[in-house]
């Protein structure tokens, strides 16, 4: 017998208190793995763990049945400076618990393992549910759920293959969306551009100054735009956030400049598509940091946006990126709390969002597993 919501929302906001407790920078997030590993153990789930990643699957998995990832994550960004309140401390204050990683997404992945509690031990659910609580997030790691998706032992927990691993998955992924959907991101690709010159002595006029070569393709980075403009996420946006030269003196003219592109890609040009674009307008040498932080979306007439749209739900394109962009099926992103308190001094979630997300998580798992 699964606990009652109540219970299961009271376990929610004491298990949110000690992970708020514990520090958990990215790649630091060993001790509160320990506390969500135990914390499942002790309501009588399987549990496993994949260095600071934790996951499981419900009592009765079925291989045959389509799947349904509840992922979050459990590391934290460093506590802003403008800190009045001690982030390590769970204050509840005229009904909101502050604390660092409340909002974001503390709040989000608790109301998800309340929700996998709810559903572990039931039978005859039209899909498996699978719980992820995953670490580096904040940081884009490579060792949070990129690792877990391609971990042997992930794989054959949830019966996968590596060759036909994921094709009848979905997700809900849990950041603070303030329980609205959002159905689409922003992908992120960072271009490294090198403008090349040749050097010379100012006063003599001698050379070809990179700087004046990078201006030209700064420009158009500036002024040009993108075709495809999506209803959800708007046009794709380019900006140009560093420039520098290895030239420390001011009598030589540059060889080399370099500076750094910042594209937020929308779901209608895959980053291939923008960069052959990109490529095909300026001059300069151009690498990619990146293309793992790809844009997605998940359809409107998925079985998850449907349900919650019968729960009233509102859908919307999100401009920031999640680990959403790092699974290779559709997913939805959505949980308690608001993105604009994400990452600020004195960072809180109301208890009634959090209350909120369980019955909400629960809710619209119910329309689809029933």
């Amino acid at each position: 017998m699964s606990k009652d919501i109540d219970i299961l929302q009271q376990e929610a906001i004491a298990l949110l208190q000690q992970l708020i407790a514990t520090p958990s920078f990215s790649k630091e997030e060993d001790k509160t793995a320990a506390i969500i590993f135990n914390y499942l153990q002790q309501n009588g789930v399987s549990v496993q763990r994949i260095n600071n990643n934790i996951f499981a699957v419900n009592k009765y998995f079925d291989a045959a049945k389509p799947v349904v990832l509840l992922n979050s994550h459990h590391d934290t960004v460093k506590p802003n400076p403008q800190y009045t309140k001690d982030p390590f401390e769970p204050l509840v204050e005229d009904g909101k618990l502050f604390g660092l990683g409340s909002n974001d997404a503390g709040g989000c992945l608790v109301s998800l393992i309340a929700a996998f509690c709810y559903f572990y031990e039931q039978e005859s659910l039209a899909y498996n549910i699978v719980l992820a609580a995953t670490a580096e997030e904040e940081i884009s790691g490579t060792g949070g759920v990129e690792l877990l998706l391609q971990h042997p032992d992930f794989l054959a927990a949830t019966a996968q293959t590596k060759e036909n691993a994921y094709h009848n998955w979905t997700a809900i992924v849990g950041e603070p969306t303030l329980l609205q959907m959002a159905v689409a991101e922003r992908g992120l690709m960072v271009l490294d551009c090198i403008s090349h010159g040749k050097a010379g002595h100012a006063a003599r006029g001698e050379g070809e100054n990179a700087i004046y070569k990078a201006l030209k393709d700064i420009t158009w980075f500036n002024q040009f735009t993108f075709d495809k403009v999506s209803d959800l996420l708007g046009p794709s946006r380019m900006n140009v956030t560093v420039i520098e030269t290895e030239n420390k003196q001011h009598n030589v003219v540059p060889a080399v400049c370099k500076f750094v592109v910042d594209t937020r890609i929308n779901e209608l040009y895959s980053f291939e598509e923008a960069l052959s674009i990109i490529k095909a307008n300026v001059d300069c040498e151009i690498k990619p940091r990146s293309t793992r932080l790809r844009s997605t979306s998940i359809s409107l007439d998925h079985a998850l946006v449907q349900a919650g749209m019968q729960m009233n739900k509102t859908y919307y394109g999100s401009p920031t990126t999640s680990d959403k962009a790092l699974m290779n099926f559709q997913a939805l992103k959505m949980g308690p709390g608001d993105s604009a308190r994400s990452h600020t001094a004195d960072e809180f979630i109301y208890i009634e969002e959090i209350n909120q997300g369980v019955q909400d998580y629960i809710t619209i798992l119910q329309k689809i597993c029933k």
